[in-house]
């Protein structure tokens, strides 16, 4: 019975490869041209969620790969990847990157460069979204206003492990590994594997 029901699985995710991803690519294709994005070549299972605010700027390299949904990322936490950026906000995302149910928020400068992968449910943070004053944080305009923002910096080849954190004001160093589950809060070195919360240097 078991095999049965894993044999009906396999020709539902069959069926769906053929028939909605390229109803996917469309999708995703008519959210990037209408919020101004600039890209090369996408692969997407899903379609993603994207908001760019009027004067933010998105540049994604070629071959970029992003699953959305279940079919496509067995990981768990079954989001879209979710593109949000400012009207200061400046995303750039290099070639051949790979991502799941990642979420990007960029006020202020996100930059990931080439061959870089972020796992399952990532979250990359350029903001604090909010001010650390308690007074500001009273009054909406003085809230967002005094909001703190630094920019984030990915170098190549990196690979962020699935349900991991990157904060504001971040450089991780190229070829480096971040454990699954990481919070990050300070710049990574190249080479280097760092994991846990707040991450630190494993080896």
């Amino acid at each position: 019975m078991q095999s049965i029901f894993i044999y009906l699985f396999k020709i539902i995710k069959y069926l769906r490869s053929r028939i909605l991803t390229p109803f996917d690519y469309f999708m995703t294709s008519l959210k990037f041209y209408s919020n101004g994005i600039q890209y090369s070549s996408i692969k997407t299972f899903g379609v993603p969620i994207v908001n760019v605010s009027i004067g933010g700027k998105v540049n994604i390299g070629d071959n970029f790969r992003m699953n959305n949904d279940h079919f496509s990322n067995p990981i768990g936490r079954f989001n879209p990847c979710s593109l949000i950026v400012g009207e200061n906000g400046n995303l750039e995302i290099g070639d051949n990157v790979g991502m799941s149910g990642v979420t990007i928020v960029c006020h202020n400068k996100i930059k990931i460069g080439s061959n870089v992968n972020l796992g399952g449910n990532v979250v990359v943070y350029d903001t604090d979204f909010h001010s650390l004053n308690k007074n500001d944080r009273l009054n909406r305009e003085n809230d967002f206003e005094n909001t703190k923002t630094r920019p984030v910096l990915i170098g190549d080849n990196v690979f962020i492990g699935g349900h991991s954190t990157i904060l504001k004001g971040v450089k991780i160093g190229k070829n480096a590994i971040i454990g699954a589950c990481s919070v990050v809060t300070k710049d990574i070195p190249e080479n280097q594997i760092w994991a846990g919360n707040p991450a630190k240097f494993i080896r």
